[in-house]
């Protein structure tokens, strides 16, 4: 009767163990997001999203301040609209700016705010146009040879005897 008693115990602990682990894991993925919080919702629209994915952190001044719901796309503006839900506690103005940045070098994606100076404060639902876009690195990275190999040929050009 004791050894059942321990296995049931021990079973207990087991499980539990087990739902901490996975509950860290989803925390540190950024898959589980435990808020309960009152939320509003604004909508920026950006011609590049590069590699933001929903879930990702909505910061302003190095401060978690929301997160990105979700991301479509408008086939009519040919831009993709990234819905992010805000904490009510921070209140924005109207003339504020969205931006796609990244944590370091090569690190993770997110949508950083710049307040405005407009009295008026974003309310649910509204639509963000002042945006930048993600810089795309593969992009940069063409410019510079591209750019690079014009200046070879002008070189060149310029240094042919006459």
């Amino acid at each position: 009767m004791q050894t059942s008693k321990n296995d049931v115990w021990v079973g207990l602990f087991v499980l539990i163990g087990a739902v901490a682990i996975l509950f860290l894991a989803l925390q540190s993925a950024n898959l589980l997001s435990l808020n309960f919080e009152k939320t509003y919702h604004v909508t920026g629209r950006f011609d590049n999203v590069g590699g933001v994915k929903p879930k990702a952190a909505v910061r302003s001044a190095g401060v978690v301040v929301g997160r990105v719901e979700s991301i479509s796309f408008d086939d009519k503006t040919f831009q993709a609209n990234i819905r992010l839900e805000l904490q009510s506690r921070y209140a924005f103005p109207k003339d504020s700016s969205l931006k796609i940045l990244t944590s370091g070098l090569l690190g993770e994606q997110y949508i950083g705010i710049e307040p405005g100076g407009d009295e008026r404060n974003f309310a649910d639902g509204d639509v963000i146009t002042q945006t930048q876009s993600a810089i795309v690195l593969e992009n940069l990275i063409s410019q510079f040879l591209f750019s690079k190999a014009a200046d070879g040929s002008n070189n060149k050009e310029a240094e042919a005897p006459k």
